[in-house]
């Protein structure tokens, strides 16, 4: 037998042996909120933030966004929703909060999607928000935890401009920041699957910046940031996007006083 065909042979073996051993790649998805004033949607980044890719799909599988409200709308910085029910304003039972996955190396940007949470950095349940605009003092330092972004809106960013300026102020239990027509969320699904591993196309195209490859620590890190570090000031005075709720009372997982401390939700 050939020799050199021999050597092709036993190549062509490893090459195959080693792609069956490469880690499968992850899955992302899309999902498509619908709310009265249209809908956008939203692709997901399980391979950057898998766990709060995945609690957020848990709250969209069991259908847990229809009928609440974009209860916050912050001009030039985030629209924040999917707590408060729409019949009520109460807040909703949630899950256990999901640990903080800021150290990702994704950043806020305009039209990436966060996970909203109280002062405490692991405090984060069901409400996410959706940045407006470029808002990099989100994002994590070597000091403090930031604001963990797991998804960027691929349609309909026209729909969360137009919800950026519609008129808010103090609105039933909500003492700032709500809009003064309430903004439902009529449905959250899940619109598309498709095979996305960190190393293709689709996911370098999607990256707001080369730094923070996955696995490694984040610009400015930020799983190592002390516990109960206090979270950014916003310009303007606007707060991050938080967890309290009406009135002031606290949610599990920190108060969030009115000032440079999250809002109410």
């Amino acid at each position: 037998m050939n020799s050199n065909w021999m050597k092709r042979a036993a190549g062509a073996l490893a090459l195959v042996l080693m792609v069956g051993l490469m880690p499968r790649a992850a899955v992302a998805q899309s999902v498509r909120v619908t709310t009265d004033m249209g809908a956008f949607t939203i692709e997901l980044q399980p391979d950057r933030a898998p766990l709060t890719v995945e609690n957020f799909l848990k709250y969209v599988n069991e259908g847990f966004y229809s009928g609440t409200l974009n209860h916050r709308v912050v001009s030039g910085f985030v629209v924040q929703g999917g707590g408060h029910a729409a019949s009520d304003f109460r807040l909703k039972q949630t899950h256990a909060p999901v640990y903080n996955e800021s150290g990702n190396g994704l950043q806020n940007k305009r039209g990436w999607v966060g996970m909203a949470r109280s002062g405490s950095p692991h405090s984060g349940n069901s409400q996410f928000y959706v940045n407006i605009a470029d808002n990099p003092e989100l994002d994590p330092l070597p000091t403090r935890w930031g604001y963990a972004v797991f998804g960027r809106v691929t349609d309909g960013m026209d729909v969360l401009d137009k919800i950026g300026v519609v008129a808010t102020g103090s609105m039933g239990p909500f003492k700032s920041e709500a809009p003064l027509k309430p903004i439902v969320i009529e449905k959250v699904e899940v619109v598309s699957a498709s095979s996305a591993g960190p190393g293709s196309a689709v996911n370098r195209a999607v990256m707001p910046s080369s730094e923070g490859a996955p696995g490694s620590p984040p610009p400015g890190a930020a799983p190592g940031a002390p516990t109960g570090s206090p979270p950014p000031v916003t310009p303007g005075g606007a707060a991050p996007p938080g967890g309290t709720s009406p009135a002031g009372a606290s949610q599990p997982g920190g108060s969030a006083p009115s000032g440079n401390t999250p809002p109410p939700k």
